[in-house]
């Protein structure tokens, strides 16, 4: 949508690549570098059946034990048989107010991967998880 004030300028009705969170159980994490392959609605058309793709969390390497990720990711390691679920929520602002949220129902973490270590370079590690899940609902806010 485009609206135009008095002086003739256009503003359009978006959303900034960057004005997100990531919420874990209802808990906003911190860290978090992005959120990939966000594909809400798949359809196998051979098998006529919708599909649920997985997505990807980018995220920084934090210390601290308490954080919710980094929780659900030693619960996964420590348990590497079963799904390790968790509700997880991606929040799309504008402006500090919420515009849409994305709630992708027990997720599980199926990969752990880490960027590249270079003694010669001074960007942060990032952890990749990869996380299936049962499905996604996209809400509205009102």
């Amino acid at each position: 949508m485009m609206t135009q004030d008095q002086s003739g300028i256009q503003a359009v009705d978006s959303l900034s690549a960057n004005e997100f969170h990531v919420e874990i159980n209802g808990v906003v994490a911190s860290g978090i570098f992005g959120v990939g392959r966000q594909q809400i609605r798949s359809v196998d058309l051979e098998a006529g059946r919708l599909v649920h793709k997985p997505l990807t969390i980018t995220k920084m390497v934090q210390r601290d034990q308490a954080l919710p990720f980094n929780q659900w990711v030693r619960e996964t390691m420590d348990n590497p048989t079963a799904k390790i679920t968790r509700e997880i929520a991606v929040v799309a602002m504008d402006e500090g107010q919420e515009t849409r949220r994305w709630v992708y129902k027990d997720a599980w973490i199926s990969d752990i991967a880490f960027s590249e270590f270079d003694s010669g370079s001074d960007v942060l590690i990032e952890e990749q998880l990869t996380v299936q899940h049962g499905g996604v609902e996209e809400i509205w806010p009102e």
